[in-house]
């Protein structure tokens, strides 16, 4: 039956209070009604399909205009001119969007499916410290959209600085996009694939630079340390932790709070984080356990040293900007290290420990059951010391208790 198209006005739209259905034709009704004093009015639209009476909601009145609400009736109207029930399509639209997942998700579930497979649990810890560090631009990223130039865009920046690194990120993130199209979370050709793809991109591995990680200087330290100490943000604490803990990065990224004894002033890591899969104690200076005081203050979660997204670690580029050029993070082991050998009479095997370094043969560890923690201790504290800016060229000769 032919209706009159487009009855209604804004005005009227605004001035209706009686209770009911008022038609503006083409099946779209403004439909009121009233609870004592309150009148509420929300647009519906009413039709038949396979011989059933239907009714989709479009939304209250105070929100959607008339003309929005026409436009919606005019798809619908079109829609069932086509032989598409509209609700039925609006209901697979709704569950096709819920069964997107985000780059960040799908790696989750990767990572979980496989560790069992995977030869120890250091590794799978490597898996999510690589994915969580560097591919920020892409976690929330819906898996199904990422291409060529998203893939691009994170391994770039880091594919002549960190060759190893990048390397094994690409690889990782090709797994990632595998998975998804395994599951029917995407399709088309992986754009993390090497061979006929990103190879006529990047540059081969053979003509990447390759090499130990730049340190600093040892005797450049403190002063660089004040500097750190002229802003304050979560990366320079984490970086300054780092320095004086001469923990790898990775290690001190994904730091948890149930991992700190404050009162012994111990940092336990977990040999599931740890290279060579063997727990390690750190022993905490009191320059140290005076940035976990402040990390405390202000904590929001889990991790001691929180990236900007939520429930997620600092990235390894966000220490890498506070870094002078040609240097990183992980060289201050080096810088710790070459302190302990050229200015303190620490034992080797003392120095080797704090860097969580096997010394000496099989047969000498197997019976060098315990971990030196208090000889390390005085280590650390000593070290912290010569960090302190201010005492710069200060040499510490300083023997560890037998």
């Amino acid at each position: 039956m032919a209706r009159q198209a487009k009855r209604l006005t804004a005005r009227t739209v605004a001035a209706l209070t009686k209770p009911g259905r008022h038609a503006d034709g083409g099946n779209l009704y403004l439909t009121v009604s009233r609870n004592g004093a309150a009148v509420s009015k929300r647009w519906t639209f009413m039709f038949s399909f396979a011989g059933k009476q239907r009714e989709a909601g479009f939304g209250p009145a105070a929100s959607v205009t008339l003309a929005e609400a026409r436009e919606k009736a005019a798809r619908y109207r079109s829609m069932l001119a086509k032989g598409i029930d509209p609700l039925d399509a609006k209901k697979a639209a709704r569950e096709a969007e819920a069964g997107r997942r985000t780059f960040g998700e799908c790696a989750d579930e990767l990572i979980k499916s496989k560790r069992r497979e995977w030869r120890s649990e250091v590794h799978a810890a490597q898996w999510r410290t690589t994915i969580d560090s560097y591919c920020g631009p892409i976690m929330d990223a819906p898996i199904d959209e990422i291409d060529t130039q998203a893939v691009l865009g994170v391994l770039q920046p880091l594919w002549q600085r960190i060759p190893e690194t990048a390397s094994r990120l690409r690889g990782r993130i090709e797994a990632v996009l595998d998975y998804a199209k395994a599951h029917g979370l995407r399709s088309g050709e992986n754009p993390a694939a090497w061979r006929g793809h990103l190879a006529l991109i990047l540059p081969k591995r053979q003509k990447l630079s390759r090499g130990h990680h730049q340190a600093m200087p040892y005797p450049g330290i403190p002063e660089f340390i004040a500097k750190l100490r002229e802003r304050e943000s979560v990366p320079v604490a984490a970086l300054e932790f780092l320095i004086l803990t001469a923990a790898r990065l990775g290690e001190t990224l994904v730091a948890t709070w149930d991992e700190f004894d404050c009162d012994a002033k111990v940092w336990t890591i977990p040999a599931a984080r740890m290279k060579a899969g063997k727990e390690h104690r750190v022993p905490l200076s009191t320059s140290a356990m005076a940035i976990i005081a402040r990390m405390a203050s202000i904590r929001t979660g889990d991790l001691v040293f929180p990236g900007q997204r939520r429930h997620r670690p600092l990235s390894k580029a966000a220490l890498a900007v506070l870094m002078p050029d040609g240097a990183t993070a992980h060289g201050f082991r080096s810088g710790f290290r070459d302190w302990c050998g050229e200015e303190t009479n620490f034992p080797r095997e003392l120095a080797e420990a704090a860097l969580a370094h096997s010394a000496g043969d099989a047969t000498e560890r197997a019976y060098r059951r315990g971990d030196a923690l208090e000889k390390r201790r005085a280590l650390m504290e000593s070290w912290a010391s010569y960090c302190e800016p201010g005492t710069a060229g200060n040499v510490v000769q300083m023997r560890s208790t037998s």
